[in-house]
């Protein structure tokens, strides 16, 4: 992959300023969140939501920073949580919000408490719903059911296909004219399914189409209708007018309240990880850049999705052939092989973007490897500093009593 201009969507909220220019005084690697572009993305959601009535939350297990939800709180109808913590988060830092939550299955120990957070609460089968959904019910929560309607759109991302043969996520219908009773089906408010990962409209049509068919003697009992993420609404490109179609479809037809949940197009192309050459080497004809940023620890799904992450090159064309990796002991350590301008130099500054998603709230120390610092990049281009970690961080993962 080459690296990407400067006039990229990923890139063009630095307009056209040099990365030493700009984060050059900052202690690498360390992430920047730019405020002016991730507010371009809400209101982008926003006009969705206001077009069509659905409610759009954040998925916050892509992106939880939450020194922006207050930003946040200003476009977005609330919080998505995978489980206690993320409920918590929501909870407390975005509290005129609603806290919806998922999780494949909920703990005894933690459901009290976890509905203390949460307004609707999601169940991944009917058992869970039988064990749980009356105990929620009593608490005022609105209750829903994930289902599953077993139609793959996605390619080449298996591992974040939740209807791929086998899948855990989610009830077949087939399971539930097995195990769904009156009494289970009477606790249900909504129903929830999420079968995307960063695609288009049509996949979502497709997939709503066989929702219709396989639950349309269910839909008119229900109160909502949760359409899961995975949309890259504010892509370009991204067909938002199929989108809203879809949405006023839905409510329309079923007299539903829809809600989405997307977590990276709220964050999409509004983070940088900067980082710096630390050494140039030699192998077999492949030269490789030896930088303080790690895929395995800063940036996992470059090598769980795996993909190759964009970066800023801010000469006129490639021509340079040239792999960027990390400093640990894992050989597979590897960011992305690039076409550059010139052979990069001990000490250069190297930009990766599209680095708010799936960064911060994933990130680990393995090895040892510090968490680099985050940082906010206001609109005027201020930037401060909104956390810092150092070796207590990785000391009290291990051990702290």
């Amino acid at each position: 992959m080459k690296g990407q201009p400067i006039n990229s969507p990923v890139f063009k909220a630095l307009g056209g300023a040099s990365p030493e220019k700009l984060f050059g005084g900052l202690k690498t690697p360390c992430y920047i969140i730019d405020e002016g572009a991730l507010e371009d993305n809400l209101k982008i959601l926003k006009g969705v939501s206001e077009r069509t009535g659905a409610k759009i939350l954040l998925a916050q297990k892509a992106f939880s920073n939450f020194a922006f939800y207050p930003l946040i709180s200003e476009y977005l109808s609330g919080t998505e949580a995978s489980g206690l913590f993320e409920a918590r988060l929501g909870k407390e830092e975005m509290p005129c919000g609603e806290v919806h939550v998922f999780c494949a299955a909920y703990r005894d120990d933690e459901f009290e408490e976890l509905l203390s957070y949460a307004d609707h609460i999601v169940f991944n089968s009917p058992s869970q719903l039988k064990k749980f959904g009356a105990r929620a019910k009593a608490r005022g929560k609105s209750v829903g059911l994930r289902i599953n309607p077993r139609i793959s759109t996605q390619e080449g991302h298996a591992i974040y296909d939740p209807c791929a043969d086998g899948s855990r996520l989610g009830t077949t219908r087939a399971a539930w004219d097995k195990e769904m009773t009156e009494e289970l089906i009477s606790l249900l408010d909504g129903l929830h399914f999420h079968t995307l990962c960063e695609q288009d409209s049509d996949a979502l049509e497709v997939t709503y189409r066989a929702v219709e068919e396989q639950f349309a003697d269910v839909l008119p009992k229900l109160r909502w209708l949760n359409m899961g993420g995975g949309h890259h609404i504010t892509k370009s490109g991204y067909d938002i007018a199929r989108l809203e179609r879809i949405l006023v479809e839905a409510h329309g037809k079923w007299g539903v309240q829809v809600y989405l949940e997307p977590g990276e197009a709220v964050a999409l192309n509004a983070g940088f990880l900067a980082s710096r050459v630390l050494d140039v080497v030699e192998n077999c004809g492949i030269t490789t850049a030896i930088t303080d940023v790690s895929a395995a620890c800063h940036m996992p799904d470059v090598i769980e999705m795996p993909y190759t992450p964009p970066l800023l090159d801010n000469g006129d064309g490639g021509n340079v052939s040239v792999r960027f990796a990390g400093p640990t002991c894992l050989a597979g350590d590897i960011i992305g092989d690039y076409e550059l301008s010139k052979r990069p130099e001990i000490g250069d500054i190297v930009l990766f973007g599209d680095m708010a998603i799936y960064t911060t709230c994933k990130n680990n120390t393995f090895n040892g490897m510090p968490l680099p610092d985050i940082w906010k990049r206001g609109r005027g281009g201020t930037l401060s500093r909104i956390a810092s970690f150092g070796y207590d961080d990785f000391k009290m993962r291990l051990g702290n009593i």
